[in-house]
């Protein structure tokens, strides 16, 4: 609120200030949104809301080097599966390259990419996401690919390629079966026992 010193030195301020003349007017067409920026909002807004499902990490992760050996591995996935993934010998079935992306645009890829394999039933793929040796903070990439897989309940086990892959600097990944891929397994099973019984 102003104090009445305020007002009055206001008052002697303003003294011989004449108010602009204008006709009042309210633009009513202005007010009224046109259809198809309406309907380009709402799309909008669905997208957002679609994006919304990634839901890796693009906060501080876990530094590695960029010559460090990376793997995981979840329940359930047998040491014997573990090896012969970490020698690189299940076929590649997808390949993502991480080389040159910032960080937010690699998460997506990273996120969208194991989601793509699932839903087309690609159970081995390879991440390149490269060292990071003259990036800063070194391997930051890399960190980052690292922290993200281990958030992907899709992905079951990943370790660092073979050389003749990337070293170091790629991934082999292991991808969950999808719930298709099961039951078809689960038939295929079932089919050899129904014929064996009486």
């Amino acid at each position: 609120m102003i104090e009445d010193d305020d007002l009055a030195a206001l008052r002697q301020e303003m003294k011989g200030v004449t108010p602009l003349k204008g006709v009042r007017k309210v633009d009513r067409s202005s007010s009224k949104v046109a259809e198809p920026t309406l309907q380009h909002r709402r799309q909008m807004a669905v997208t957002v809301e679609q994006k919304s499902t990634n839901h890796l990490s693009d906060e501080i992760i876990d530094l590695v080097q960029p010559l460090d050996s990376l793997e995981y591995r979840s329940n359930g996935v047998s040491l014997g599966v573990f090896r012969n993934l970490k020698r690189g010998q299940y076929p590649i079935d997808a390949r993502l390259d991480l080389h040159r992306m910032k960080m937010l645009a690699a998460r997506e890829a990273v996120y969208r990419f194991i989601q793509d394999c699932q839903r087309f039933d690609t159970r081995s793929a390879i991440i390149l996401h490269g060292k990071g040796e003259l990036s800063e903070p070194k391997a930051f990439l890399k960190s980052c690919v690292n922290t993200w897989l281990k958030q992907i309940p899709e992905v079951i086990a990943f370790h660092s390629a073979q050389k003749h892959h990337g070293g170091v600097g790629a991934l082999y990944v292991l991808i969950k079966k999808s719930d298709r891929l099961k039951l078809e397994n689960k038939l295929h099973i079932n089919r050899g026992r129904e014929d064996t019984d009486f």
